[in-house]
């Protein structure tokens, strides 16, 4: 059976090679697109380091696109792909925007919003966790491996 152009793995594939370009602009590798109607609206990385800003995260400039493109500031029919369980600014954005769903890789047990609080995001946002949860943690890996041998 072949990979659906609307599946889960599909999506989160993109948000993948969003963090791989994160990766080689030595950004924390972290990707998210944003889907609305089977269709990607927004992809971005993390780009903390490139802008010079501590909120750059992937899904805050996936959410700010999102928002431009479809012209509102909600997204209840929206669903976002992260490699990384967002963090608690993240997920107080989400939660604001009120996505209709939230898909991401790799747990963040450090830093990660279930840290604090689980109930921070919109009380009908839908979470589906560890979507591709390996291939997003070997980024994240071979990043940090490669940062801490420099």
């Amino acid at each position: 059976m072949g990979l659906s152009v609307y599946s889960d793995d599909h999506f989160m594939k993109e948000a993948i090679k969003q963090a791989e370009i994160a990766f080689e602009d030595k950004e924390i590798p972290v990707g998210a697109v944003v889907v609305c109607n089977n269709k990607i609206i927004a992809r971005a990385y993390n780009q903390t380091e490139k802008l010079n800003d501590s909120t750059a995260h992937a899904e805050m400039i996936a959410l700010t696109a999102a928002f431009n493109y479809l012209g509102g500031k909600y997204l209840p029919d929206c669903s976002i792909y992260i490699t990384l369980e967002p963090c608690i600014m993240c997920a107080g954005a989400l939660y604001w925007s009120q996505i209709g769903k939230i898909i991401f890789g790799a747990p963040d047990q450090k830093r990660g919003y279930r840290t604090v609080k689980s109930e921070i995001l919109h009380p009908k946002t839908e979470v589906i966790e560890g979507i591709l949860a390996e291939d997003c943690k070997q980024i994240l890996d071979k990043f940090f491996n490669t940062i801490r041998n420099i």
